[in-house]
């Protein structure tokens, strides 16, 4: 019989971690899933129970999740991997069978937006491959669809410290676009975990207070950084070098994938007519002031536009 815990697959991660905290607020007890035992101090400091299995493993996954009444799934991008999407199609079934054999009240599987167009567009047809996995898993479950993160910026602001020029994927800098603080995700999960439906499914949305252009966060990294930062196109030629610095080749083709979806306008946001739309409160300037704070000058994780 499932207790009152709630289990929480790769809680050291960011959208992990806020969806723990936001529970442990609330005296749920979480289990937090991990790979990583050396990652576990700032869970159990907050109070979580820790489980160790590797997200590969299914029988350890299962173990892990054993008895809890509600489960968070996190697929995770894999920032190195050789072929990214056979990785995650291999998570995406060790997840699903670990569901299938323990069979919670209810799960809650982080999605992406786009997650619902069958054409290929990278990154988000990845998470679609995911989505339709989990739906054969008897369980019911909400499909909670983020929007592009808002700390995804960072790898930039060094450039943006040293040159006044924030390089952007997204073509024109005026376009606006859907984003979300993860801290944001993990509040909007952690009500998804306690809340109780008769529905087999359904499907969220999460984005911010409100939608922004690169021009949006040129300025808000300006107001941040105390001088002017102007956005500027990356040149569409240079996107997978640049995407390179962090990423395997592989990863960084679906990243790049996504933003060309994204340029064409449309592809990348809610699907029409189904689910709902939950916004989260925080605003663009306030996701990125801490990483103002700790990000060091000089160039690091892409190259600066000339």
């Amino acid at each position: 019989m499932a207790d009152s815990t709630i289990a929480v697959i790769g809680a050291a991660g960011n959208i992990g971690y806020a969806t723990s905290l936001a529970l442990r607020k609330a005296g749920i007890p979480v289990r937090a899933i991990l790979r990583d035992p050396s990652k576990a101090d700032k869970l159990s400091t907050i109070g979580c129970e820790i489980g160790l299995a590797d997200i590969r493993d299914a029988a350890a996954l299962s173990a892990a999740i054993t008895n809890a009444v509600a489960v968070l799934v996190i697929l995770p991008p894999p920032p190195q991997a050789q072929d990214a999407v056979h990785e995650m199609r291999q998570i995406t079934e060790s997840l699903a069978e670990a569901l299938d054999a323990t069979r919670p009240e209810r799960v809650v599987a982080i999605s992406d937006y786009g997650a619902h167009l069958d054409e290929w567009i990278g990154m988000p047809s990845a998470f679609h491959l995911f989505e339709r996995r989990l739906r054969r898993v008897e369980v019911p479950k909400v499909f909670l669809r983020s929007a592009e993160h808002m700390h995804g910026w960072t790898p930039f602001i060094p450039v943006a410290r040293a040159s006044g020029i924030l390089p952007s994927f997204h073509d024109p800098v005026d376009a606006l676009f859907p984003t979300v603080a993860t801290s944001d995700v993990g509040l909007i999960a952690a009500e998804l975990l306690c809340s109780t439906t008769s529905s087999s499914e359904q499907i969220v949305h999460a984005e911010g207070p409100r939608r922004y252009s690169a021009n949006d966060v040129a300025a808000a990294l300006g107001a941040l950084l105390g001088r002017e930062v102007v956005a500027r196109t990356m040149p569409r030629d240079r996107w997978q070098e640049n995407l390179e610095h962090g990423l395997s080749p592989s990863t960084a083709t679906l990243v790049a994938q996504v933003y060309d979806a994204h340029n064409k306008g449309g592809l990348i946001d809610i699907e029409p007519n189904v689910g709902e739309l939950r916004r989260g409160a925080t605003e663009l300037i306030d996701a990125l002031r801490p990483f103002v704070v700790t990000t060091p000058s000089g160039v690091n994780g892409t190259t600066a536009l000339q």
